[in-house]
């Protein structure tokens, strides 16, 4: 056989196969380059190592949470707000313990006119002579001679003179008590910066209540009882005066007379619980004005215009007293200033120039004052 000619290759069997080297199939995702060169063997997953920076890389500082935004800046508190231990408990009050502290103001204020009462009762006959003074100088004016007040009753004049006139006489002299019960009840249910008008409150009430009082005797009651008494004496009518029904009439308008003169109190106490403005009051004055002529024409002992200006003038006066009050105390509220020094110094000029004009009139016309009506005439 010759060289060149070669036996065919026998056929496969396990025995003739080599062993291949079978590369390591790659990982999905990854080129299998990568892999190409790795030595043959078995490859598990392996736990992740955590990651150890090396030295040439420049580490982070830690980097912490920012802080939180601070608060919104908590609005400046009024001073009318302040937390009081007193005004809590007395918005915590019920219906039955604001009775009970009624019941309790109202057993003082009458302990204290009681107290009054027997003060005046050392001294009521000459109180008695100041009271009847009045009719006296009525009488004496139209010609009644001698000018006396009758008892009809047997009982009349102790009644009054021992009874009703130490009584009357304790609440002007115990009003000042009476008007800081009041105070003392309302006062819990103020803030603290308003308690501390409590001296002012009193003063002023209790002040204006007596102006109101002596008002009534010295002007209202006295002109009063001229025109009264005076009427049906050129038809002869003789006035007898009762001392029971002139002692009525006394109490009706001085008290009358008193209470209206607390105006200007009830209006500052209408602004301060926000239920009034100037502004409303001066927009409806009008309506003020008619209720107040209305009053007077109540409360003035007699229907002619005269009197019934006497009271009417007074009022209107006090009301307005009472809202330039209650401006006063919106400028205050609003933190405003009220121009003090202006006012004094036209008033002033004001002083002044009447002054002048009644002086004029006195050392060259030659008018003097007189104590009736016009009280100053030439």
């Amino acid at each position: 056989m010759p060289d060149d000619i070669q036996e065919p290759a026998a056929p496969h069997s396990e025995s003739a196969v080599e062993p291949v080297a079978h590369e390591p199939i790659a990982p999905q995702g990854h080129e299998p380059e990568l892999y190409s060169e790795l030595p043959p063997g078995n490859y598990e997953a392996e736990e992740p190592q955590p990651y150890a920076p090396s030295q040439a890389v420049a580490t982070l500082p830690p980097q912490t949470a920012p802080p939180p935004p601070p608060p919104p800046p908590k609005p400046p508190a009024d001073e009318d707000e302040e937390d009081d231990p007193e005004e809590r408990g007395m918005l915590r009050m019920s219906f039955m313990e604001h009775l009970e502290d009624l019941r309790s103001v109202i057993l003082r204020a009458v302990s204290g006119v009681v107290v009054a009462f027997f003060v005046s009762f050392l001294f009521c006959t000459n109180i008695w002579k100041i009271v009847a003074a009045p009719a006296v100088d009525a009488l004496r004016q139209i010609g009644v001679n001698p000018p006396k007040l009758v008892a009809i009753t047997p009982l009349e004049q102790f009644n009054v003179v021992y009874i009703k006139l130490p009584l009357l006489c304790s609440v002007f002299v115990g009003s000042p008590w009476i008007f800081y019960q009041l105070w003392t009840f309302i006062s819990p249910g103020l803030y603290k910066r308003e308690k501390r008008w409590a001296v002012p409150f009193i003063l002023t009430t209790a002040g204006l209540f007596i102006i109101g009082g002596l008002f009534a005797y010295f002007v209202a009651f006295r002109y009063g009882l001229v025109f009264l008494l005076g009427i049906g004496r050129d038809i002869n009518i003789s006035p007898m005066v009762s001392v029971n029904e002139y002692f009525d009439l006394f109490v009706n308008v001085t008290l009358g007379v008193g209470l209206v003169f607390e105006m200007p109190v009830i209006i500052f106490f209408l602004t301060l619980l926000r239920l009034a403005s100037p502004r409303f009051l001066l927009k409806h004055s009008r309506y003020a004005i008619l209720g107040i002529t209305i009053i007077a024409a109540v409360v003035t002992p007699t229907p002619d215009a005269f009197n019934m200006t006497l009271f009417t003038i007074p009022m209107i006066g006090l009301y307005f007293l009472g809202v330039f009050a209650s401006y006063l105390l919106v400028l205050r509220r609003e933190g405003k200033k009220f121009p003090w020094t202006i006012i004094l110094l036209v008033l002033l000029g004001v002083l002044l120039i009447a002054a002048g004009v009644f002086a004029i009139l006195m050392y060259r016309y030659h008018f003097h004052w007189i104590t009736k009506w016009p009280f100053f005439t030439q």
